[in-house]
C-alpha cells in the first residue's frame, strides 16, 4: 500500500511538478505524515509550506502560458521525476521505507509526465483548445494528492 500511495504522489508530481511536494509538505505540517527525526523532517516546517505552496501556485498559473516549455524537455522532465522521488520517500520515511518510497515516487513521476501529457493533448483535440484540458489537468492533480495523502493516514492505521 505505501509503495502505490507513493507512486501515485509520483504521478502527481509528473502532472504538477510542485502540487505533490507541496502537499507532502502541508500533510507533514499538519501531522498527517510524521517526517520527525528524519532527512525530510524540514518538509514540515511552515517556511516548507509557505515555500512549496507559492511555487504550486505558480505553476498553476505559469501552466496556462502558451510560452511555458514542455514538460517533457529535459528540466522540466527531471524536476518532475525528482519531486515525485522527494514525495514518494516523504510516503515512505514514516513507514521505513524511504528508498522504495523514493524509487516508487521517481516511477511515478515519469508515468505521470508521460501520460499526463498524452491525456491532456487528447483532451485538448476532443475539446478544441487546451485551457479547458489544463484545468482538468490542474484539479485531477490536486484532488489527486488530497486523496493519495487522506490515503497516507489509513494505511498508518492498518
Amino acid at each position: 500500500m505505501v509503495y502505490l500511495l507513493a507512486l501515485l504522489i509520483g504521478v502527481v508530481a509528473g502532472l504538477r511538478a510542485m502540487t505533490a511536494p507541496a502537499a507532502v509538505s502541508w500533510a507533514a505540517y499538519s501531522g498527517i505524515l510524521v517526517l520527525d527525526g528524519t532527512w525530510l523532517s524540514f518538509l514540515g516546517s511552515i517556511w516548507a509550506v509557505v515555500i512549496l505552496t507559492i511555487l504550486a501556485v505558480a505553476e498553476l498559473v505559469t501552466d496556462q502560458l502558451p510560452s511555458t516549455p514542455s514538460r517533457k524537455v529535459p528540466p522540466q522532465f527531471a524536476t518532475r521525476v525528482v519531486m515525485g522521488a522527494l514525495s514518494g520517500a516523504a510516503i515512505g520515511v514514516g513507514f521505513g521505507m524511504w528508498a522504495g518510497g523514493l524509487a516508487a515516487g521517481a516511477i511515478g513521476g515519469v508515468a505521470g509526465t508521460y501520460g499526463g501529457a498524452a491525456v491532456r493533448s487528447a483532451l485538448a483535440k476532443a475539446l478544441g483548445r487546451d485551457t479547458p484540458a489544463a484545468l482538468i489537468e490542474d484539479a485531477v492533480a490536486i484532488v489527486g494528492a488530497w486523496l493519495i495523502l487522506n490515503a497516507v493516514t489509513v494505511a498508518a492505521v492498518s
